[in-house]
Formats: C-alpha cells, structure tokens, sequence
C-alpha cells in the first residue's frame, strides 16, 4: 500500500463530509450522485440527488418516468444532455439487463453519458472493484503533488495522470481510496488558497517543495467563446400564452422556451419589432414591456436574452406552437436564462 493512500485515507476518515449517497452501495443511486455531480458543486448537486432519488427510487422508476417530468426536474442544474443521457442509460438498462444495474467497469462505461472517471467511481464505489478515478480534483492532487506541468486536458496528459492514478490506487480498499483523493481536492487541496501550512502530504509534495502549488495544474489554451442573441416573443392570448419544445441538438434539448427569433450580432428592438419572421406570424400586437436580461455564461458560450411581452388579438396557427395558461408554465422543464426571467 502506498504511504500517500494511506495518509489521504487517514485524513479522509478525520475531514469527510456526511453526504447521502457515501452511505449506500446501490449503483443506481451512486450513478445518480456522479451524473448529477459532474460539471456541478456538491452544494448544488445535493438537493437535485435528493429529488430525484424522491421521484424515482429505482433505476426502473426512472426508465418508466415521461421524459418532460425529468427534465424539469433537472431545470437549473444545467448542461442538460446529462438528463437526457440518465433517462436513455436507465432506459436501456431496464430493457437489456432487466433493470439490474450493470456490474462492471466495461458494462458501465457502455452507458450513455458515463465515460472513464465515471465508470472508476461507480464500479469503486458499488462494487469494490480496484479503478482510479481522475476527475478535476484528482488532476489537481496529482498534478501538485509529482509538480507535473503536462496540460491536464492534453491527450498525454490524460494518459500520465491516469497511470499515477493506477499507481497510488490502494486497491484493497479502492471505494476508501477514491472518495479520500477527490474527497482531499474539494476541501483541502483547493484551486485557491489550499491549505499547504497544515497538509499532511507535505512532505510528498514537489510542487510545494519547488513553490509552484499556485501555477498547477497546467490547461491547454481556453476554448474560443461565442456570443448568442435570443430574442424571445411572448405571445400573450386573454389568459394563454404560447411555448415551444427545443428539439434540435443544441443546448437546452427537449426544455421548452417561448417563440425565438436569433441574431448573429446584437439587434436594438425597433429592429426585431419589424422582423419579417415575427410578422409573417402575428400581424396585429401591441407591446406591453420589453427586457433584457444578464448575460447567460456556459461554458462555451455567452447568451444574451432579450424577451418581448406582446399582447395579440388572434389565436396564433404555428404547429411548432403549444397554447397553455400562463400559470401552467412550473409544468415545464425551462431554461434557467427563461426562468430568471419569469421570477
């Protein structure tokens, strides 16, 4: 057993936090906590877990469930593909492995959406068997504590902090292992201001030895980001107002938004009042308000909203359209740039 397994487990044993999904081995729910978990804090993460453990106690339930209730139940945790991809997964195990979790490392990482860190995590935690896991805060560790400057996101890169990985990995006690390492990243071995004076693999560190704890780890070059302009029309009909399914491959698949109208570049709304688009649609309107919203961040794109609140004389014919109350709209799983908006 390597020295550094054994002081983060030590450590992990004193400093963990007590969250629900660290007392189970169920797969089901600990595939939950990892898909919810990804690109989202644990702080978060937590309620949406506890929804949806609520909602579907099993992987069964889940598969079973329409795809609108999940969505919404997902609304606002964001990168959406990971709901769809938690649905089609439990859809799949229940129709090929008879609604029995998949048991090993290959099996799992056949799921949709689950890729190496994922599959190490679950086959770990559920089944105690010996796979390192490196997600972002294992890169972090590692990359401090062997003072690599190899970018984490490189091709080689993934290979070097893989291999560390396999290498410190106590794999009598994988499931103990993994969750002290990840578990050391959040709290100790931290992005800023990590706790250096008081860390217990001091000792083992080079890059504290060599004071480049603050430089690492190393990403390659950021990915160019791109601006959108929505420009969103809510039809406002006596007491209805109109809604539409995003079904193209884009962000927020399968949420429901208002009638969109998008621009390359940013329109002053004397402009989109007069788009042709909009009044081949509706001839006759009068404007009640007009606002912008803040600037939506993803992780590639910036997104900024503009959102039209029309009052119209004549029922809308657009098949893409759906006609529903106004205070039907909690029904529906929404982006988090239209639900700010409505609050």
């Amino acid at each position: 057993m390597h020295p550094i397994s054994n002081n983060l487990i030590a450590w992990y044993k004193k400093n963990k936090r007590d969250l629900p999904w660290r007392h189970i081995n169920d797969p089901y729910k600990i595939w939950l906590s990892e898909i919810i978990l990804q690109q989202t804090q644990v702080i978060q993460g937590l309620n949406y877990y506890l929804k949806f453990t609520e909602n579907f106690a099993t992987v069964i339930d889940l598969a079973n469930a329409p795809e609108d209730k999940v969505m919404r139940l997902w609304q606002g945790l964001g990168y959406y593909s990971r709901a769809r991809n938690l649905h089609a997964s439990a859809k799949f195990i229940k129709s090929n492995y008879k609604g029995k979790f998949p048991s090993t490392y290959e099996t799992i990482k056949e799921l949709k959406g689950v890729g190496d860190y994922t599959a190490a995590a679950i086959s770990s935690f559920a089944f105690g068997l010996p796979h390192a896991v490196v997600d972002g805060n294992v890169y972090r560790v590692l990359s401090r504590l062997f003072n690599m400057e190899i970018p984490i996101n490189s091709s080689q890169g993934k290979k070097e902090f893989q291999f560390l990985a396999d290498e410190l990995l106590n794999k009598k006690q994988p499931a103990l292992h993994n969750s002290a390492i990840m578990e050391f990243g959040a709290l100790w071995c931290k992005p800023q201001n990590p706790k250096c004076e008081d860390c217990p693999l001091q000792e083992n560190c080079l890059a504290f030895e060599n004071d480049t704890v603050k430089l690492l780890p190393v990403k390659d070059k950021k990915i160019k980001i791109k601006n959108r302009y929505l420009h969103y029309f809510i039809f406002n009909y006596k007491d209805t107002i109109y809604i539409q399914k995003r079904t193209e491959k884009d962000i927020w698949q399968n949420l429901y938004e208002f009638f969109l109208i998008e621009t390359q570049n940013e329109t002053g709304a004397e402009v989109m009042l007069k788009n042709e688009v909009l009044n081949s649609l509706v001839k006759d309107f009068e404007v009640n308000c007009i606002k912008q919203t803040q600037k939506h961040i993803l992780s590639h794109q910036h997104i900024y909203g503009t959102f039209y609140e029309l009052k119209i004389k004549t029922p809308l014919k657009l098949s893409s359209l759906i006609k529903i109350k106004r205070s039907d709209l909690n029904k529906f799983g929404l982006p988090q740039l239209i639900t700010k908006y409505l609050q």
